[in-house]
């Protein structure tokens, strides 16, 4: 396994790979790094394939560019389209947990040539919506059933990073824990909060680091945010709109490559996401693993890698 930097078409991008093979690329998401993919990586690497997670525009190693609007999705799949290309080779399967999953499906809706298979985790593939844009939407929602303030919501102000960025170590160990599957019931974060409490203030002060995160782990993640900041990876959610906006042309499109979707029983994105889970066949016809594992919460690849790791080599198996 090892690290190195990759120019692509505007960015250089900093990546982890292991292996010989087939290209199978592993998206992070928030707050991750391409290291939460080790364990994948090591597993894909012993099965036979050419494994590579990057740290995404914006984190870790790989370039933070100034502007907001760098971070919208075309330029996230773009960054991936480009990765293939620098890599030598001309397709790959691609695998996207949490924020990576919408841009692993999105790979796999825009550029079925190079992505020709896709498998999300966490995150199901959410159709575009026709009526508005989504973070009115969301307000609406979370108003209407009495939630309080939607997290996506609060991260569309120009300061909500400032936050994360006073502490990285805390708001990176609550971040954890909120969602984790062996924190207890009522202590995980719904992503909905009181009015005029942030989110990081929402999560007991006294929560510690999940089972699976050694401290050594968790110091990778404190270093690099600490060092990167979080108005890049926060820019990623202040885009959601200005996505919609630019994808209209996708109204309606279905993914025609084979697909495969893992979450967590106890994955509170869920609370906001699940909805998707239902009638994901419909959107991803050829949709071959559709699998729940129990217990788990929504760090999934890094909560349970051995299980995420047979999933995964069992639909690189069906291709």
């Amino acid at each position: 396994m090892q690290r190195r930097l990759v120019q692509t078409d505007g960015i250089t991008q900093s990546i982890l790979e292991a292996g010989s093979g087939p290209l199978v690329l592993l998206i992070h998401g928030f707050p991750e790094l391409g290291v939460s993919w080790r364990a994948q990586v090591e597993a894909l690497a012993a099965a036979g394939y050419r494994a590579v997670a990057p740290d995404m525009r914006g984190y870790g190693g790989t370039d933070r560019p100034d502007a907001r609007e760098a971070y919208g999705m075309l330029n996230l799949v773009g960054d991936m389209v480009d990765l293939v290309r620098a890599l030598g080779e001309t397709s790959c399967v691609v695998v996207g947990h949490d924020w990576g999953a919408p841009v692993a499906w999105h790979c796999a809706l825009l550029r079925p040539d190079v992505f020709r298979a896709v498998m999300g985790l966490s995150v199901p593939f959410q159709p575009r919506r026709p009526k508005g844009p989504p973070t009115a939407a969301m307000a609406v929602l979370a108003k209407r059933g009495g939630l309080g303030e939607f997290y996506m919501n609060r991260f569309q102000s120009d300061d909500a990073h400032l936050e994360f960025d006073a502490d990285p170590a805390t708001a990176l160990r609550k971040m954890f824990y909120a969602y984790d599957g062996a924190t207890p019931e009522g202590r995980q974060s719904t992503g909905f909060m009181p009015e005029g409490v942030s989110l990081t203030a929402s999560i007991a002060d006294d929560a510690n680091l999940p089972p699976w995160l050694s401290e050594a782990h968790f110091s990778e993640y404190v270093e690099a945010f600490t060092r990167g900041g979080f108005r890049a990876p926060l820019d990623w959610y202040r885009n959601l709109d200005r996505n919609w906006a630019q994808t209209a042309f996708l109204q309606d499109a279905r993914i025609r490559t084979p697909g495969a979707f893992v979450v967590g029983e106890r994955d509170p994105v869920r609370h906001y996401a699940g909805a998707h889970e239902a009638g994901l066949r419909d959107w991803v016809p050829d949709l071959r693993v559709q699998v729940v594992i129990p217990g788990a919460g929504h760090w999934l690849q890094q909560e349970r890698p051995a299980e995420v790791n047979r999933l995964l080599l069992h639909f690189l198996g069906t291709l």
